[in-house]
């Protein structure tokens, strides 16, 4: 038999669920974090092919030193990984957790 704390979650996820907000959340995060994921994967995939089929192009030494082109497009690819992850945060902090607060205030009526 079900305690009432358990009947209570159970009611509260589904009116949760049901939530327009909810759905317009759960929508437009998972959709942001696709594009996201996906632009990550075709720099990060990039990088790799580079290194595997034009190993030249990333020897190539940068002026009269010995660091070849290679350093600064790996670095680059981290520098990537950081900007794009702030700009998640950023848009989290903002619309998200704004339609976060939304959906609470909707739901706890």
């Amino acid at each position: 038999m079900a305690s009432p704390e358990t009947d209570r979650a159970a009611v509260d996820a589904e009116t949760i669920a049901a939530n327009p907000t909810y759905q317009l959340l759960k929508s437009k995060r998972s959709g942001f974090g696709w594009i996201l994921a996906i632009i990550m994967l075709v720099v990060y995939y990039g990088y790799v092919s580079l290194i595997a089929f034009e190993k030249e192009l990333l020897s190539i030494p940068i002026g009269s030193g010995v660091i070849t082109w290679g350093i600064p497009v790996g670095f680059g690819v981290i520098v990537f990984t950081i900007l794009i992850t702030m700009v998640y945060v950023v848009r989290a902090n903002k619309e998200f957790d704004d339609l976060t607060e939304k959906v609470k205030q909707e739901v706890l009526k």
